[in-house]
């Protein structure tokens, strides 16, 4: 089962989106792993990207962020070409990356994990030792942990470290590739109802990898990967339960 493909944003709109991804082809290879890739993340909203293990999504955001090249296609961020800009420098233009696996570095504080999240700053803030107060609101165990090496953490608190972390570069979009994997479900809505409060305080737009449907159900707008393309979009408030069967693991 597909379903018709048609862009969940309006494309008359006369706002630019936060993320345009057009036509994008990547290739390990000979072997086509994205195709014709298109996706849009309007300002302000969260996207998420859903679809079974293998079919690209990591790859989808790992092209996004620079770390990997697409042969053909292009990435717009707030209207502006980024193909030719390196991972750093995509970053310190407000791309903020939270990988699958978190990527703690363990033998350094939780204070000192989130200060290194300032490196993508770049021209955009100033750098402090001060953890903001929005990140204890936002994850309040990481207020008493500060002095505990982040590798000694369960990995639902490393998760919201790492989450924070991206946060302490102020990103513009907020990019997050399957944050509630291997995580206790208690955590999961602690995080779920972080994502929400970070969108709706400070506007930020957020593309999320989801396996978890609750989590899949906060986006604004989902799009359905098969055999790396595009193949369902729409409101998540639409999201029917055939698309949920042949999408999501289970």
């Amino acid at each position: 089962m597909t379903q018709a493909i048609a862009s969940p944003v309006d494309s008359t709109a006369a706002t630019v989106p936060m993320l345009k991804i057009s036509g994008l082809n990547f290739f390990y290879g000979e072997s086509h792993i994205l195709r014709d890739v298109d996706m849009t993340v309007p300002k302000g909203k969260m996207v998420c990207l859903i679809g079974r293990n293998g079919v690209g999504k990591t790859t989808l955001l790992n092209n996004v962020m620079g770390l990997l090249s697409p042969r053909t296609g292009n990435i717009h961020y707030e209207g502006q070409p980024i193909l030719k800009f390196s991972a750093d420098k995509r970053a310190r233009m407000g791309i903020g990356y939270v990988p699958q696996g978190r990527e703690i570095i363990p033998r350094l504080t939780v204070k000192e994990n989130l200060i290194i999240g300032q490196e993508a700053l770049g021209d955009r803030g100033k750098k402090s030792t001060t953890i903001p107060d929005e990140i204890f609101e936002l994850f309040p165990v990481l207020k008493t942990m500060l002095s505990r090496m982040g590798g000694d953490l369960s990995g639902g608190q490393q998760q919201q470290l790492a989450i924070a972390r991206a946060l302490m570069s102020r990103p513009k979009l907020l990019v997050l590739d399957e944050p509630t994997e291997g995580i206790q479900p208690s955590i999961i809505l602690d995080i779920e109802s972080a994502v929400r409060r970070i969108i709706q305080t400070t506007g930020i737009s957020v593309l999320l990898v989801e396996q978890h449907l609750h989590f899949v159900r906060q986006a604004d707008f989902y799009y359905a990967m098969q055999k790396g393309g595009i193949v369902a979009s729409g409101a998540t408030s639409e999201l029917s339960n055939a698309v949920i069967q042949e999408f999501l693991a289970v």
